[in-house]
Parts: structure tokens; C-alpha cells; sequence
């Protein structure tokens, strides 16, 4: 159908997915100030698109939530480019065949790390 070929390794996208899974886990922080700064740019930049003040004012609240929902969902893409980054390191130094093995372990070792961590940042309240 086409005249050329899209080869996938499914091991690649695998591991890059679980290295983004653990990179977003562990870093909490970082994630909520990605998420805060994209929501302030979609908000920033969405005011520029209405003509009328009260228009504007009218809509704040639906599209402050929807500019949230987005921002949460672009917040990934970072951490994405990130875990292939990792996952392309682990592939260097351990070989192929430690993609998703290590991956896994990533992704639990850091789902273990944000549980802790919101344990105690519950306490702290």
C-alpha cells in the first residue's frame, strides 16, 4: 500500500514508556510546575482571542478548567522525551535485552518512592 516501511520495535517503545512512567512518578515537583506553567500560558494566551471583556469573563471558568485538563495532558510530553533519552542510555550501557526489565524496575522502585513520599507529606497535615 505504501512505498516505503515503518519498522517498530515494540522492546523501544515499551521501555520509553515505562521510563516516563518512573520519571513522572518520582518527579513530583518538576511535574506540578510543568503543569502550572503550561496552564498559565494556555491562559495567557487564550485572552487574546476574545474580542469582548465581558465574553471573556463570562467563559473563565470553563476554559480555566480546560485549559487545566490540557496542561495535564501536555505535561507528559517532557517527561516522554526524557524516558526514551533513558531508556536509549540503559540500551547503551546494559544491551538490548535489559530495555523493559529495567524499565519495570524504574517504574516500581518509583511508584514505591511517590507513595512514600505522599505518606508523609499527608502526615506533615
Amino acid at each position: 500500500m505504501f512505498p516505503f516501511y515503518f519498522s517498530f520495535d515494540m522492546a523501544i517503545i515499551t521501555g520509553s514508556c515505562l521510563w516516563s512512567l518512573a520519571l513522572y512518578l518520582a518527579f513530583a515537583s518538576l511535574r506540578e510546575k510543568v503543569i502550572n506553567g503550561l496552564e498559565r500560558w494556555f491562559n495567557f494566551a487564550e485572552q487574546y482571542l476574545y474580542t469582548s471583556e465581558e465574553e471573556f469573563e463570562r467563559t473563565r471558568k470553563g476554559r480555566e478548567s480546560q485549559n487545566a485538563f490540557l496542561a495535564s495532558l501536555m505535561s507528559i510530553i517532557p517527561f516522554f522525551i526524557f524516558g526514551i533519552l533513558t531508556n536509549y542510555l540503559v540500551q547503551i550501557s546494559f544491551g538490548k535485552s535489559w530495555d523493559i526489565s529495567m524499565g519495570i524496575l524504574g517504574a516500581i522502585a518509583c511508584g514505591v518512592y511517590a507513595l512514600g513520599r505522599q505518606d508523609s507529606q499527608g502526615r506533615e497535615e
